[in-house]
């Protein structure tokens, strides 16, 4: 369970850190890393407890933090 965790906050943060720096996002880099990070530890959680997901943890990990970063900057914009 632990090297599990360890490694979604390491792949969510190479997503969020890429996805910044390719364009995808015009947040700031820490600002998409702590998204990417929030979101992975949400799925990862939402996936302990009910078992909905993917069967990698590795693809959970990068659907939700691209997920994340789809969902959170546009909701606070107009």
């Amino acid at each position: 369970m632990f090297p599990t965790i360890i490694g979604t906050v390491v792949i969510a943060g190479i997503v969020g850190y890429l996805c910044e720096k390719t364009g995808f996002t015009h947040n700031g880099v820490l600002q998409s890393i702590v998204i990417c990070v929030g979101g992975a530890f949400v799925f990862y959680f939402i996936t302990l407890m009910f078992g909905i997901g993917f069967r990698s943890p590795g693809v959970n990990a990068i659907v939700a933090s691209v997920g994340a970063l789809i969902i959170v900057p546009f909701h606070w914009r107009r």
